[in-house]
């Protein structure tokens, strides 16, 4: 069923032509059966791997734990950590990414196509570089430093023009960025002989996924997913156009501020766990709009579980396809995200310029 929204005075544009339609029996459905599907997931998660482990035996390694048996050791300390910082990393970038298109209007918005996750990775490189020994948390903070820094550079790179600021100018904005950053972490790798460090966070992998990270983590992606739902409303209200929402009596600069805020945090927090994975944060919120409608309060929330959802069975396939070994999650989903990004510059390139 499709519905409106607003009411009827607040759901045009000023040309009068766009309706807000949502489809929110759709969302509970995919919230409801894909939270389901994330336990699902998980569980399936844990007992894939090198050693194939029974269902029923990550449920006794979860409930009823021995730490005499090893394979209830391997579930508690490497495998259960691993599948869920996949499901919180999705949500991170795809959540992310849904909220890029909405402030920007620019549906190629993605974290790590507009720079976010190689200032992230910077980040990372320049932590790994001249502080060894930080724990996690200083390295997810150099991570958040690094997005931030990113993100400036893109939009004030793509605001030089008198014209302003265009989804097409921000695409090429965080293509240069991004370039940059990573010649920016490829560098310092080589100087400071950390190639084989840089080369697994940049190739994107959860295999080090574990609890101490985990702790850390969660508390900021939490926060940062309910700002993200707080925010919602004001984003739907951004998705039509700055004018629009300023015209509504919305803060616009707030809500961009408060939004790209978010941005950071979910993305640093996400690279510094797996590394710069991009195209989640792409795909995930259009196919979510495809199905749930333009409601900023559904696409949210849907994205995180969708995003979720990718990733664990992203990484799953990642273990199985050149088993024993390990394909690189990133160049998996880039498999994937590719012909998507080439299908969305074709089919929507009206919208760019």
């Amino acid at each position: 069923m499709v519905v409106s929204t607003h009411s009827t005075s607040n759901n045009t544009d000023p040309a009068g032509a766009k309706t807000l339609k949502s489809r929110p029996a759709a969302a509970v459905i995919i919230l409801v059966a894909g939270l389901a599907a994330i336990v699902f997931g998980i569980a399936l998660s844990v007992s894939v791997g090198a050693a194939d482990v029974r269902l029923g035996t990550v449920w006794e390694a979860v409930f009823r734990f021995n730490p005499d048996i090893q394979q209830h050791q391997i579930i508690r300390e490497l495998r259960i950590p691993r599948a869920l910082a996949g499901a919180l990393v999705g949500a991170c970038f795809a959540v992310a990414g849904a909220i890029m298109q909405g402030m920007t209007r620019n549906p190629l918005a993605d974290s790590g196509l507009l720079g976010l996750n190689a200032g992230a990775s910077a980040g990372l490189a320049i932590a790994f570089a001249f502080a060894p020994t930080a724990s996690f948390l200083s390295i997810m903070l150099y991570c958040f430093v690094g997005a931030a820094v990113a993100a400036l550079l893109v939009f004030g790179i793509g605001s030089l023009s008198r014209s302003g600021l265009t989804p097409l100018r921000l695409t090429l904005a965080g293509a240069a960025v991004s370039a940059l950053l990573l010649a920016v972490s490829q560098g310092v790798a080589i100087l400071f002989h950390l190639s084989q460090e840089i080369t697994f966070w940049i190739a994107g992998g959860i295999g080090g996924a574990n609890w101490t990270q985990l702790k850390i983590m969660t508390p900021w992606i939490l926060a940062a997913l309910i700002a993200s739902l707080m925010l919602s409303r004001s984003i739907t209200l951004l998705s039509l156009g700055r004018d629009v929402a300023a015209g509504l009596g919305q803060r616009t600069r707030f809500v961009q501020t408060a939004g790209l805020l978010i941005v950071v945090i979910l993305a640093g927090a996400a690279v510094s766990t797996v590394g710069p994975i991009a195209f989640v944060g792409l795909i995930i919120p259009h196919i979510t709009r495809y199905l749930v409608g333009v409601d900023y309060r559904w696409i949210i929330p849907c994205s995180a579980v969708l995003g979720s959802l990718m990733i664990i069975f992203a990484d799953i396939a990642a273990r199985m396809i050149n088993a024993p070994y390990e394909t690189p999650i990133g160049a998996l989903i880039a498999v994937i995200g590719v012909p998507f990004f080439i299908y969305l510059a074709s089919k929507r390139k009206g919208e760019l310029s």
